[in-house]
């Protein structure tokens, strides 16, 4: 998971498209009236409230007090716990598990996927979307040149973007059954303008500036901003490449 906690203003604000993607994964989810549903980084709530809306009794959990905060104060009505996405267990199985744009924050993907299915009753499913491979490559690659030419350090991303065959693999291993998987490319208009790109990593990314000196975060902000412009700025906006990666598994 992220290093650090997040700005819950940023994130709602001006990076709500986050959970309007979600949404789209809602009708895959297709969430039914008394079913019990698990919201894995249910962030500040909007998806786990939609569900609910639904008729299902349904559990937010997220590694982010500050995002937990913000949801249990915006849908008091609803229950949310604050636990690691590779260590946590609940007394009773559900019928399904729900995850947007998480999973992709979470490096040791087998553990997560082993309390996943420990979660899933017997034919529970599993509808997850979140970064496949090649997710926002060229933002990468420019902050990493970027970093490294005015640092002199290198820096790893703190990602895991899976290929379909990775994924595909450790969902089996865990006795869950891949009915869907599919990898595209969703390109995503980042607000505000020229400031867009520099907003969405200072959202995304501080752990890739954890060792940089503040007196070069600026240059690097700039550096990395000259460097993808040619491939993502777009008249007025940035284009994040986003690759994502969408599955459906049913336990076995």
């Amino acid at each position: 998971m992220p290093t650090g906690d997040w700005n819950t203003s940023l994130y709602d604000q001006k990076h709500a498209f986050v959970f309007e993607y979600g949404k789209s994964l809602l009708s895959l989810l297709d969430p039914q009236s008394g079913e019990s549903i698990l919201d894995l980084g249910c962030g500040t709530g909007h998806l786990t409230q939609a569900i609910a809306a639904a008729g299902a009794h349904v559990v937010g959990l997220d590694s982010s007090p500050a995002m937990i905060e913000v949801a249990r104060t915006t849908y008091p009505e609803l229950e949310f716990i604050l636990a690691d996405a590779t260590n946590f267990s609940f007394p009773a199985t559900f019928d399904a598990v729900f995850s947007n744009a998480t999973l992709h924050w979470v490096i040791e993907a087998e553990k997560a996927i082993y309390c996943i299915a420990a979660s899933l009753k017997s034919g529970g499913r599993l509808v997850a979307e979140f970064g496949g491979k090649g997710n926002v490559a060229t933002i990468i690659t420019a902050i990493q040149q970027s970093i490294r030419e005015l640092a002199h350090i290198e820096v790893s991303p703190g990602w895991f973007y899976p290929s379909i065959g990775e994924y595909t693999l450790l969902l089996e291993k865990h006795g869950l059954a891949v009915q869907s998987a599919l990898l595209f490319d969703r390109p995503t208009t980042l607000e505000e303008g020229e400031n867009g790109l520099r907003n969405w990593i200072q959202m995304f990314c501080a752990s890739m500036f954890r060792d940089v000196p503040d007196t070069l975060k600026d240059q690097v902000l700039h550096s990395t901003e000259e460097k993808a412009r040619d491939r993502l700025f777009k008249v007025d906006h940035w284009i994040a490449d986003y690759r994502r990666l969408r599955v459906v598994a049913i336990k076995e």
